[in-house]
């Protein structure tokens, strides 16, 4: 099990306590892996760009309308975190739902 996510978000940090076995990748230093980037955009779509981020209030409008694969690319901070890739499955967010999908109380 991987964790993308920033080592800086609190949110991650949640993730990896819950989940010691998972592997965490920095998507600031180390980034998303084109394969997991292209099934995770295929899966949730624009929902991977935290439009409630410093980042995305940061962007101008020009930004803000390009397709969420090309920000997500030039912003890697952009992306929804933590992203928990599972063998064949894919969770965004630390949700109650993704906890529950993982068994994690």
């Amino acid at each position: 099990m991987e964790i993308y996510g920033l080592k800086t978000c609190d949110t991650c940090r949640k993730a990896m306590r819950a989940l010691p076995d998972a592997t965490f990748i920095d998507v600031r230093a180390d980034g998303v892996p084109n394969v997991i980037m292209e099934t995770a955009l295929a899966t949730f779509g624009a929902a991977m760009v935290n439009t409630r981020s410093t980042t995305w209030r940061g962007l101008d409008e020009t930004a803000r309308a390009l397709p969420a694969a090309q920000q997500l690319a030039a912003h890697p901070t952009l992306m929804k975190r933590p992203l928990i890739v599972d063998s064949a499955s894919m969770y965004l967010g630390w949700s109650k739902d993704t906890q529950s999908a993982l068994n994690v109380t």
